[in-house]
């Protein structure tokens, strides 16, 4: 694998990268970072003021958490994400800090921000601000710095803000141009997905939702694993994986049957994160250590449900 060492003078600086010859590593791609507060409340109720017990701040964005378990795994891999304003300035600070290799690429509007409150009657709530396009600089610099890595697998995760505007079409391209020299992974909704879908990826994971809004409603839809077999091969993903939380998760590689795993009985607390978790799982176990998919999904489940498992802020 590529190693990289981290040395950034700047939040927007890119990392210096130490490289030798063996195989490629792993990047993630995060299109909607988040700048995320965390406050936990011993009970609290609407139309009042309120005063938390704890407060915290991470850097969120499905991208930035597959990369985290990857790390975690001992798997070498690059976040690639668009940060702007004092929120994205946070934010690469804070990934320094973490030690998390990283490209930002300088966003025309600041990073959004979320709050995240825990406690009180209603459960943990998570309140987003509103989403911004990167700009076409910063796209173009993406673009760019895709078209000159040699290979790698590169995972797309998230929402995208922007995905149709012709700013993204030199995305699009540089795109194009990585299937013919490395796995390419999407993990994501929307008309990213749909884009996605059409080509020959390597693999899409995706919730139940995001499957089904790929077909047309209507009470005659088949199950999963029925519109699985329908919708691989034909030039489009080679692989699929369907989550639906605790539920059965569905997979498909071309030339296999639809298969149905069931994931561990677990205690949720919260599932935020779960299938990101899932997801750097996989990714490490089907393209480091060269498992077929079933048994990378297999492996994966378990630590994905004890993510959602775990004690969040005692």
């Amino acid at each position: 694998m590529l190693s990289f060492g981290l040395c950034v003078p700047s939040p927007f600086h890119e990392p210096r990268i130490r490289v030798n010859a063996t195989p490629a590593p792993f990047y993630t791609f995060t299109g909607n970072l988040l700048a995320e507060r965390t406050l936990t409340f011993a009970d609290w109720s609407p139309g009042r003021t309120q005063r938390a017990r704890l407060e915290s701040f991470q850097v969120g964005g499905k991208g930035i958490n597959v990369s985290r378990r990857l790390q975690q795994l001992g798997a070498p891999t690059l976040a690639l994400c668009f940060a702007g304003g004092a929120t994205g300035e946070e934010c690469t600070s804070r990934l320094l800090e973490e030690a998390l290799p990283f490209h930002a690429f300088e966003a025309e509007h600041p990073t959004r921000a979320g709050t995240v409150v825990r406690g009180g009657p209603g459960g943990e709530t998570t309140f987003l601000g509103p989403d911004a396009a990167p700009g076409a600089t910063a796209v173009r610099m993406c673009a760019e710095f895709l078209d000159a890595q040699p290979s790698g697998v590169l995972a797309l995760c998230g929402s995208i803000p922007g995905w149709d505007d012709p700013a993204f079409d030199c995305l699009r391209a540089a795109l194009e141009r990585w299937l013919a020299r490395g796995p390419l992974v999407a993990d994501t909704y929307g008309p990213p997905l749909a884009w996605l879908a059409a080509r020959p990826l390597a693999l899409v994971k995706i919730n139940l939702t995001e499957f089904d809004g790929l077909f047309p409603p209507g009470p005659n839809r088949s199950e999963v694993g029925a519109r699985l077999s329908a919708i691989s091969g034909a030039g489009g993903p080679r692989a699929w994986v369907v989550t639906d939380g605790p539920g059965p998760v569905w997979l498909r590689e071309s030339g296999a049957p639809a298969e149905r795993l069931l994931p561990p009985v677990v205690r949720e607390v919260s599932a935020t994160g779960s299938g990101d978790v899932l997801l750097g799982c996989i990714l490490e176990a089907r393209w480091r250590r060269g498992q077929s998919l079933r048994a990378a999904v297999a492996a994966a489940l378990p630590a994905a449900a004890a993510h959602a498992a775990r004690v969040l802020n005692p």
